[in-house]
């Protein structure tokens, strides 16, 4: 059943449930954790083998899933964490504290390779040819404890799915990127685990900012949250919509759930 565009039942499957506690907004449950409580929560998940469907939530994302059946039920299924303002003030509007950290995957992925002690085979998945070519470059000197097994850009036809997944499979990865915006890269990972890995994030725009084909904002705003301002001044007709309209249907939506809640 759905109620206002989202599921109301707790369907997630056992194995999938986060060992951790979770804050639910618009039905899904949204990990509570550390950086260091997530690096070592997918470390021991990587080393134990056990399936791992990972979205870094954003009010983009979120959204998406409250006006989507599906996407939501598909995200019901993932080990969600937060990203961005969006998810803390939604945190304080629902539960009177933000989470712990801003758990944002283009902060995150980096940080969990620099701490991840298990030596990891990783594919990525998504981007042009030119910025992911680039980005396993990087990757694969920044990073030489990990090795980059193989990539492929995002811009295959659809006869040439059943290729890449083949590929993947016989790269064997521990871990997979995939870049490809949301919605899309979570029906990806959606799709890949556990076929063709056991561990696979959907990571946005990593790949393009690892390339230094998109830059980031300056630290300070990084540190107030409020990249999302700098990159709606960088790409205003691209990111307009995400941000002017979809930032206040997101907070009006929290407080109707809010309200709903009392």
């Amino acid at each position: 059943m759905t109620t206002n565009g989202y599921r109301k039942d707790n369907d997630l499957a056992q194995n999938d449930k986060p060992s951790v506690g979770t804050r639910r907004i618009f039905g899904l449950d949204i990990a509570v954790l550390t950086h260091d409580a997530a690096v070592d929560l997918l470390e021991r998940r990587i080393c134990a083998r056990t399936p791992v469907r990972l979205a870094f939530v954003n009010a983009n994302l979120a959204n998406m899933a409250y006006e989507e059946v599906q996407l939501h039920g598909i995200l019901r299924h993932f080990l969600l964490l937060n990203d961005g303002v969006g998810l803390n003030i939604a945190s304080r509007l629902l539960y009177g504290k933000p989470f712990p950290g801003n758990l944002n995957g283009t902060d995150f992925a980096p940080y969990f390779l620099d701490r991840c002690s298990t030596p990891l085979s990783i594919f990525l998945l998504g981007a042009r040819p030119a910025v992911i070519a680039r980005a396993a470059e990087i990757i694969a000197r920044r990073w030489p404890q990990h090795k980059v097994v193989g990539y492929q850009d995002g811009f295959f036809s659809k006869s040439d799915e059943g290729r890449v997944i083949e590929m993947i499979r016989e790269s064997k990865p521990h871990l997979l990127l995939v870049a490809m915006g949301n919605g899309l890269q979570e029906r990806w990972v959606e799709r890949l685990v556990p076929e063709t890995t056991l561990s696979a994030w959907g990571v946005g725009a990593l790949f393009d900012f690892l390339a230094g084909e998109v830059q980031r904002a300056p630290l300070w705003m990084r540190r107030l949250n409020i990249e999302w301002v700098y990159r709606l001044m960088v790409e205003p007709k691209r990111m307009w919509q995400r941000y002017i309209l979809g930032n206040p249907k997101f907070v009006l939506r929290v407080l109707r759930e809010r309200h709903r809640n009392r």
